[in-house]
């Protein structure tokens, strides 16, 4: 099994950053797709980024792209997210997501992910 453990959420302003840090345990992610999602209250768990076992390919939801930036250590057994330019609608429970990914491909469903961590909580003020 994977443990995963995201840190480096917190309350910031519009137009501020933040990084947000998953660290693995228990196997090395070098072998999986991972995934950073994030969900608000009375709404489904949505994918915002993706990154392949290499790092060298990466996928965004529409609306963050140009603003967040994932990024992998598998040396550290960690993933990022870099998360640049931030507003109000962004407030959100963000989790990062394992994948074991066949063909290495990066996926968006939910329920194509293993292992989850319990997030952490970005809030962006207006």
């Amino acid at each position: 099994q994977v443990q995963l453990v995201e840190s480096g959420g917190g309350l910031v302003q519009a137009g501020d950053s933040l990084r947000l840090s998953c660290a693995a345990s228990g196997r090395t992610i070098r072998n999986y797709v991972m995934g950073w999602f994030r969900q608000t209250p009375g709404k489904e768990r949505k994918f915002v980024a993706g990154i392949n076992r290499t790092g060298g390919s990466t996928f965004y939801e529409d609306s963050v792209k140009g603003r967040f930036t994932i990024s992998r250590d598998n040396a550290k057994n960690t993933v990022y997210l870099q998360m640049n330019s931030l507003k109000p609608e962004d407030t959100a429970v963000y989790y990062c997501a394992t994948d074991f990914s066949r063909n290495g491909n990066i996926r968006v469903d939910t329920y194509l992910y293993d292992y989850w961590g319990q997030g952490t909580q970005v809030t962006v003020s207006s």
